[in-house]
């Protein structure tokens, strides 16, 4: 499998998803603004979207859009607990999870980025979005990750979306348990291995 990735983007969920299930993949870094593969080539030509994640499986099939892709991710092996067994509702909620972040954090998160944006939409979206995060960290309140004391692809999505914090000037304060959550998440091996490939970790002092 190939995953092309933006370093740091939403892709990363799928980055750290691959990794945490052990899987054999290759990751290839697509520059954004002139839609261009780290080796030259048009990313519009591999996915006509446009954007990152896209992950072009084994069978040469592409597979986008990030709940899509970490589902079936989730699912490849199932020793690695990254979701339950399909109609379970340990399954169900996991998938709640991920259209929850996908529409109501993810998607409102997308005018802070883009430049221009009046400052009347900056402001009713930083104040919707102080609502999403009090009610996510209120559902991560004595556990680990959002569906328990297990890993799933859900936390690899809710910490890709929670890193973008500082870059769009998010104060995280008044929220422990997402702070918490972002620390726990951050150690784990497969993810500090998915940041370091995105050339996302700072040197040690």
């Amino acid at each position: 499998m190939q995953l092309y990735y933006s370093p740091g983007a939403c892709s990363l969920a799928s980055h750290i998803a691959l990794a945490e299930a052990g899987a054999s993949f290759g990751i290839v870094k697509v520059n954004l603004k002139d839609k261009t593969t780290e080796t030259g080539k048009d990313f519009n030509a591999i996915n006509p979207k446009g954007y990152v994640p896209a992950l072009v499986l084994d069978n040469g099939e592409l597979l986008t859009e990030n709940t899509a892709l970490l589902g079936y991710i989730g699912e490849l092996d199932s020793k690695a607990k990254l979701i339950p067994k399909a109609g379970t509702a340990g399954n169900m909620r996991v998938r709640e999870w991920l259209g929850y972040i996908s529409s109501e954090l993810h998607k409102q998160c997308g005018p802070l980025f883009r430049p221009g944006t009046p400052e009347a939409t900056i402001q009713f979206q930083r104040e919707l979005l102080a609502r999403r995060l009090g009610y996510v960290d209120q559902a991560l309140k004595g556990k680990s990750y959002l569906t328990g004391e297990e890993f799933t692809v859900a936390d690899s999505y809710l910490f890709t979306v929670l890193n973008w914090a500082g870059r769009l000037q998010i104060d995280l304060a008044p929220w422990p348990n997402l702070r918490s959550f972002i620390e726990r998440v951050k150690a784990r091996p497969a993810v500090q291995s998915a940041l370091g490939a995105e050339g996302l970790l700072k040197p040690a002092a």
